[in-house]
């Protein structure tokens, strides 16, 4: 029976008692927050139905951590036990002030407290990585094979994608735990004698069981290097030596790199027996040469050899020494990227038109579905005419969608109206309203793309209040639902998720209370309502309550008296965040956008599954880069392997997220399906009604159009040189600098002239603004992804978008007028689109925006579309025609003469003048044109020196109602005076 020793000092009980309760308090201030958010994260899990997803994870990460930390620990025990056994019996007593004396006392006096804790606290960062890439492990323990392999090795492509990332994993932790084993056990034997060293005498003696140990962990660990320098071999496929000219193994790697490696192990090897070798003799010169040898080998071999190969090999004949190895690089790429043959259709475009494009049944659709409205400049224009409350809103960029209305399709500006939380104001910001109240958008609002409500005839002068130039809603809200007036049916307007919703800090609404009969959330300025959706995690139980208390720090959430048996929480509300968390090993895009599917709005979120190392695949970056509010820029990290194998819809009203397989071919995606059954739909689950408004994804065409302007090109010696790259031209109506963003157009099937929604893009030389491409890649379900590039002749003088922009402001109807807008207007250039047209042609069309400044405090109204500006090179050497109007039906019959502009849509509504009249066609090429009449000839002379007079009068005398007329005459004028044989066609 032990008995207390009445020397040591106890404290009093209450003193114990009280110093215990403030450690446990402590503790529960730092581990209790995360156990709230485990639970909460439970709940949320478990209300949005993947609960499997959450305890996969959590499962695996727990794993991880407690069997690295194990064995991590399990062997830094069994090291310094090793030591501790090996000290010496009898060693000198260390002198009074020497640091070991007192060390030695500590550690004999609690053994199990240094014997048990040192290696678990040293072996926990272990099992803290190992825990944070549990994907890794997930893909090495699941993932397949891609049926290609890389062209150096022979090895599957699966094999660097899931099992080399884990095997390099392992050697990481197997690394460091071999060297803190290694400092641990001399620190052991420096402590208990096994060591000595002797300052004053200059000498140190190593006991034999210290030098044993010491030599065989010292051989494990370049051992360790050897394997490393193994699996470097692999690293060379995806190595940068020949950036920018191309990533991969290149000839200096394969020759000179390589066999270095190779020596490099069998040196590695022959230093680890050398090590090894203590064991039978106790020379240890041998293991310090062999160290020697080892580092001086690495610098020889490893570096020197592969540079004097470079230098005096390579470069004098880059060309030809790196073209088998190009090769590889632009075969991988194509395949890793999903821009390879099977993928692209590449075909040779002359540039210039050969017919009339009224005679072409393709170029009348691409005509009637001319998109006019930028959904990048419009959105104040839809906050102020359809905000309808000051706690509405819209995102800052709108998006577009195709629907058929009416039997035709036809492709729209599309919104929702989103409840906007940091738009409330006053007595809305208190916590009772915003979080309970205030809880809802309302309706989803779209117009038509290609047309406006009336066009606008005065630009320069028009009055403020002026109701043209703008948008044609079809709106879809509680109003119209009532009354059954949907060109656009959604039986469920209300908007719980959304972009804008989940934008706000903190994101989070409590719907539902004590009394479903008398509902609290505003609907309409006339009623009430109660949220009867399943999202939402119940929060009647005061667990519930307290644990999301304590998660948004809120105390009103326990003491509020409206929450009830039957409310509910809903955060997370950001479709693409939802997305996220329930499938944390995809990568969402940046743009989700909603659509009407089956009378209910949904978000539709674009996923990617990616890899890091594809072997001799070019890395790209599926975002651009963000500017921080500090002003630094943060670069995206680089893929060498993207597909967008995963269509996401996140319900607008219940926040329902349900993740389709859009990619049955995805060996990453069936490897995550096999690490979450049942997470994924596949692809027959998809409605048709939902995969009509699949969108081929912005991001991932930004990526692929990056790599086309290089890998497009099939010979190496050509890609070496760099003459047939492209470029992704400026975007030439933007303020500051950057590329062209790509642009989705409703164009004319060439086949079919049936509807055809595409994202496309222009591409200008290398170095140059000369049109040299154009990309467009399909969204129609029956040929989604597949891509066309029509391709211009090397010496095309076709201008490209900045080009055709300078050439646009330049003309001198437009740099009159402007001067007259920018007087009391604020331009804004819309998207200048580039379409195919006229059998080989180019036709670029620009809207252009006005905004009237205003004296108010708000300091201006909000954009309207006042002229159409469309650009056409004429064949042969008649140059390039400008057409500027206020309708694209009169800007096409500029250019092409009239008629032309008689397939584009007329504006909405009554109120514009009718178009010009028509006059005979041009004559078809090579027919001999008609004599001009002279008297028509002189009719037409005359009116257009009225005309110019008119236009001169009203400049001097500042009159804008009188220039806008004026102008409008001009055009007919010139117009007429082509007619009547003026100028060629």
């Amino acid at each position: 029976m032990k008995t207390s020793d009445p020397a040591r000092p106890r404290l009093p009980r209450r003193v114990a008692v009280a110093l215990w309760t403030f450690l446990g308090f402590m503790a529960l201030l730092v581990v209790g927050p995360s156990l709230v958010a485990v639970y909460t994260d439970a709940l949320w899990f478990g209300a949005v139905g993947y609960r499997s997803v959450w305890g996969t994870v959590i499962v695996t990460r727990l794993l991880l951590f407690v069997t690295v930390t194990a064995v991590v620990a399990a062997l830094l025990w069994g090291v310094l036990w090793w030591a501790f056994r090996g000290r010496p019996l009898f060693t000198p007593e260390p002198s009074g002030d020497d640091w070991r004396r007192g060390s030695r006392a500590a550690v004999l006096s609690h053994p199990r407290l240094f014997a048990i804790g040192v290696p678990v606290l040293l072996a926990l960062p272990f099992g803290a990585h190992a825990q944070a890439n549990w994907e890794t492990v997930q893909l090495f323990l699941h993932g397949g094979s891609f049926g290609t392999t890389d062209a150096e090795f022979g090895h599957d492509i699966g094999f660097y994608v899931f099992d080399l990332p884990f095997y390099r994993l392992i050697l990481t932790w197997s690394f460091v735990t071999v060297f803190l084993a290694l400092v641990g056990s001399g620190c052991v034997h420096y402590l208990f004698g096994g060591i000595q060293v002797s300052v004053d005498a200059g000498k140190t003696k190593i006991s034999r069981p210290a030098r044993i140990q010491l030599a065989v962990l010292g051989g494990s660990f370049i051992a360790l290097k050897a394997v490393s320098y193994w699996f470097d071999r692999y690293a060379l496929l995806w190595s940068d030596r020949k950036e920018p000219t191309f990533v991969g193994a290149g000839f200096t790697d394969i020759n000179a790199v390589l066999p270095a490696r190779m020596i490099l192990v069998a040196i590695a090897v022959v230093c680890a027996a050398a090590f090894f070798a203590v064991l039978v003799t106790d020379d240890l010169r041998i293991p310090a040469m062999a160290a020697a040898l080892l580092v001086l080998s690495s610098i020889l071999v490893g570096g020197l050899f592969p540079a004097v190969v470079e230098q005096f090999s390579v470069r004098p004949n880059a060309a030809d020494r790196e073209s088998p190895y190009i090769d590889r690089n632009i075969a991988a790429t194509r395949q890793a990227m999903g821009i390879d043959a099977d993928r692209v259709d590449y075909l040779d475009y002359p540039g210039v038109g050969t017919r009339s494009p009224d005679s072409i049944p393709a170029d009348l659709t691409t005509i009637a579905n001319m998109r006019l409205l930028d959904p990048n400049i419009l959105s104040r224009t839809f906050t102020q005419q359809q905000q309808l409350k000051n706690f509405y809103g819209f995102t800052d960029t709108l998006d577009l969608d195709r629907y058929t209305v009416d039997g035709q399709v036809g492709d729209y500006v599309v919104a929702a109206r989103e409840l906007s939380p940091n738009s409330l104001s006053g007595n809305q910001t208190q916590w009772i309203n915003q979080h309970t109240v205030y809880t809802h958008g309302n309706g989803f609002v779209a117009a038509p793309a290609n047309r406006v409500n009336a066009p606008v005839r005065d630009a320069a002068g028009q009055a403020a209040s002026s109701d043209s130039g703008y948008p044609t809603y079809l709106v879809s809200d509680i109003a119209s639902q009532a009354t059954g007036d949907q060109v656009i049916p959604v039986d469920q307007p209300r908007i719980y998720y959304g972009e804008k919703i989940g934008a706000a800090e903190p994101d989070y609404a409590i719907v539902g209370g004590t009394d479903t009969a008398s509902p609290r959330e505003y609907d309409t300025d006339t009623t009430r309502y109660t949220y009867t959706g399943a999202g939402g995690v119940p929060i009647g139980s005061w667990t519930h309550r307290l644990a999301y208390a304590v998660t948004y720090a809120e105390r009103n959430i326990v003491l509020s008296g409206v929450i009830g048996d039957n409310s509910k929480i809903l955060y997370r509300r950001d479709p693409a965040t939802r997305v996220r968390y329930v499938a944390p090993w995809l990568t969402t895009d940046t743009n989700p956008y909603p659509a009407v599917v089956d009378g209910r709005i949904v978000w539709i979120v674009d996923a990617y599954t990616t890899a890091d190392h594809y072997p001799y695949a070019q890395p790209g970056a599926l975002r651009e880069p963000v500017t921080t509010d500090t002003g630094l820029i943060q670069q995206p990290p680089q893929v060498s392997y993207a597909r967008n194998s995963v269509k996401a819809t996140v319900d607008a009203y219940d926040g329902t997220v349900t993740l389709y397989q859009a990619d049955a071919t995805d060996p990453i995606l069936a490897a995550w399906m096999s690490v979450f059954p049942g997470t994924v739909q596949p692809p027959e689950a998809i409605p048709d009604e939902l995969r009509a408004h699949f969108r081929y994804p912005e991001d991932l065409f930004r990526l692929q159009r990056d790599l086309l302007a290089k890998y497009h090109v099939d010979d190496p010696r050509e890609f070496f040189t760099t003459n047939a790259f492209w470029s992704v031209p400026s975007n030439p109506t933007a303020d500051t600098s950057g590329p062209q963003p790509p642009y989705y157009v409703l164009t004319g099937d060439r086949d079919t002239a049936q509807p055809s929604f595409r994202l496309t893009s222009a591409m200008v030389g290398f170095n140059r603004e000369f049109l040299s491409a154009y990309l467009s890649v399909r969204s129609d379900p029956e040929n989604y992804g597949r891509f066309e590039i029509l391709r211009l002749p090397t010496d095309t003088q076709t201008q490209g978008p900045q080009q055709t922009q300078n050439s646009m402001i330049s003309d001198t109807r437009v740099a009159s007028e402007r001067t007259l807008l920018e007087r009391s207007n604020k331009i804004h250039y819309g998207n200048l689109l580039t379409l195919p047209i006229a059998d080989g042609g180019i036709l670029y069309v620009e809207p252009l925006f006005t905004e009237r400044l205003t004296s108010s405090a708000e300091g201006s109204t909000f954009p309207q579309l006042a002229r159409l500006l469309v650009s056409y090179r004429e064949p042969g050497a008649g140059g390039v025609r400008i057409g500027y109007a206020p309708t694209l039906a009169e800007a096409l019959d500029q250019v092409f003469g009239p008629g032309t502009g008689e397939a584009a849509p007329a504006p909405a509504r009554a109120g514009a003048p009718a178009p010009p009249p028509s006059v005979a066609p041009a004559p078809s090429p090579g027919q001999p044109a008609a004599p001009p009449s002279i008297d028509a000839l002189t009719a037409a002379v005359t009116e257009l020196d009225d005309a110019l007079a008119a236009l001169r009068q009203a400049q001097r005398t500042g009159d804008f109602t009188a220039y806008g007329t004026a102008l409008d005459r001009l055009h007919t004028a010139v117009d007429h005076y082509r007619t009547a044989g003026g100028s060629p066609r």
